[in-house]
């Protein structure tokens, strides 16, 4: 049967002593050991079901990795205490000084920060290109390559990575394939398109509460094990442990992230219609303007729609500015970084999200010091939140009052 995430949280039954719907919180920081010989072969890696140490393992951490691994349909999982904990660790497993790393143009602003301005400084380079030109990224790997990065969908442009594709050149060149799914969980399953390695922020639609961060790093079993390598391993050495409390609460929102999606998307492509209606340039992968539309339609798992995520142009960082401030006095949602939340939230990711790219290159990328990017929430009715946007349009003078009555 072809893997479906749904059905994968569906069928997901955990096996706990206690027998709990939910499974029991392993507060403990170490574990304890029967006898000395057990605790060296647990060291060495030679045990199975023992733990040792919760930077390296953890009873609660590990029901939330078989519960992600089942969602992605990976043999194996590691949670992160944040998103760039787990976008870091990958990174600096796969990489070693001299190599190089093709990744998207647009992606998260940390993401950028970490590959633009540290990683030079360990000796590795990184090629930044359009993802949806193959031709160009094909272009930009040379024998010191490693990995190709991407976005499913790309923070806060909304470009498609065509996963599949990227696969063909990775294999073609013996690469790491690694795709951060954090804007479209559900909707893709980039591992079931060839993808070597899966990452998420927890923090955003998979906890879905804004109140933990989090991150996961779903691939084969090896590659996992590398990263919890006592001598060698990222993410065991590097310590961006997630604490076992916050991995239970994950793991509890995580049971209702189907549905939540459903709504996230329902209610994202009714305003990206209605914005576009409007006249104002909005990009949103379920209009059938988007660039990408037929290829995210053909390949998502249509059940979850097209995500939750949007921007909008209204044409000036000052317009953008009072838009923003209307918007909150409304109590349309929050004007506030992050997404996934079950209001709205809003923010001009020129000036937040992705200031940490300069502006030339915002410039060349497409990112306009309008754009509004908004993380679509789970309101009830969407028509009430429309008629509310569409005042602080008028107010704000982005669209004239004659064109908004006839929407």
């Amino acid at each position: 049967m072809k893997h479906h995430p749904g059905i994968a949280l569906q069928e997901l039954q955990l096996a706990t002593q206690d027998r709990g719907v939910n499974p029991p919180i392993a507060d403990s920081s170490t574990f304890r050991f029967r006898n000395p010989q057990e605790m060296f072969e647990t060291f060495e890696g030679k045990t199975e079901g023992l733990f040792l140490y919760s930077r390296h393992a953890n009873p609660t951490l590990s029901y939330l990795e078989q519960a992600l691994a089942r969602m992605e349909g990976t043999e194996d999982a590691l949670v992160t205490a944040s998103g760039m904990g787990a976008i870091t660790a990958v990174l600096l497993q796969l990489c070693q000084q001299g190599d190089e790393v093709v990744s998207s143009r647009t992606v998260y602003g940390g993401t950028y920060a970490f590959m633009k301005n540290f990683m030079p400084g360990l000796g590795i380079k990184t090629r930044f290109v359009d993802i949806t030109n193959l031709q160009e990224v094909e272009a930009s790997i040379t024998p010191q390559t490693k990995v190709l990065y991407a976005e499913t969908l790309s923070n806060p442009l909304l470009e498609v990575a065509h996963i599949d594709a990227l696969n063909v050149i990775a294999k073609k060149y013996n690469l790491k394939l690694v795709i951060d799914n954090t804007f479209s969980p559900l909707s893709f399953c980039p591992a079931q398109m060839g993808a070597d390695v899966v990452i998420h922020s927890l923090t955003k639609y998979i906890n879905g509460s804004s109140d933990t961060l989090g991150g996961v790093i779903c691939a084969k079993q090896e590659f996992i094990l590398s990263l919890r390598d006592v001598n060698q391993g990222a993410a065991m050495l590097l310590g961006a442990t997630l604490d076992s409390l916050r991995a239970a609460s994950i793991l509890k929102n995580l049971r209702t992230l189907p549905v939540r999606i459903q709504q996230h998307s329902k209610n994202a492509l009714f305003l990206a219609k209605k914005f576009e209606s409007l006249g104002l340039k909005t990009v949103y992968p379920g209009l059938a303007s988007h660039k990408s539309h037929s290829y995210f339609k053909a390949k998502h798992y249509s059940d979850f729609g097209f995500g939750g995520m949007l921007t909008v142009d209204v044409g000036s960082f000052e317009k953008a500015n009072v838009f923003l401030e209307m918007m909150q006095a409304y109590n349309l949602g929050d004007l506030a970084v992050s997404l996934g939340f079950y209001r709205t939230l809003f923010s001009a990711p020129g000036k937040s999200t992705s200031s940490e790219i300069p502006e030339e290159e915002q410039t060349a990328m497409g990112l306009s010091n309008g754009l509004v990017r908004f993380s679509i929430g789970l309101d009830h009715s969407i028509t009430q939140s429309w008629d509310g946007i569409k005042k602080c349009l008028e107010a704000s003078g982005i669209v004239a009052s004659d064109l908004l009555n006839a929407n």
